[in-house]
């Protein structure tokens, strides 16, 4: 009897570690995916301040139909979720959000009329 119930507590610890294995796993991949879903929301919100400013004359700030000279805010270039950089053409705006835990990254392709976020795995 007593090497039947020392097996049943060596199974239990078993499946029990199992189940812990398994939830800190969970939690891991909920957690880098809500931080993907955080900088792809920063990098549209970028994207869309970068629309108003070609959007907006020139005599008020503005680009005037252009994107040259846009710059990301000083208070948004670091986040809780990353960091954030922008390459600013005539036409287009590319803004690059990098996490602080993570090795992939998001591009963001701003135009006048769009704003396309791609995930860039990393190496």
């Amino acid at each position: 009897m007593g090497q039947q119930q020392l097996l049943l507590i060596v199974l239990g610890v078993i499946v029990v570690g199992i189940a812990v294995v398994v939830g800190i796993n969970l939690f891991n991949a909920s957690a880098e995916e809500a931080n993907k879903d955080g900088i792809v929301s920063d990098c549209t919100n970028l994207g869309a301040m970068a629309q108003q400013y070609y959007k907006k004359p020139q005599s008020m700030g503005g680009g005037a139909n252009t994107f040259t000279g846009w710059v990301i805010p000083d208070g948004l270039v670091v986040t809780a979720n990353g960091g954030y950089s922008a390459l600013a053409g005539a036409t287009n705006v590319v803004i690059t959000g990098t996490p602080t835990e993570y090795g992939w990254t998001i591009v963001t392709t701003v135009t006048s009329t769009t704003i396309i976020s791609v995930f860039t795995p990393g190496p």
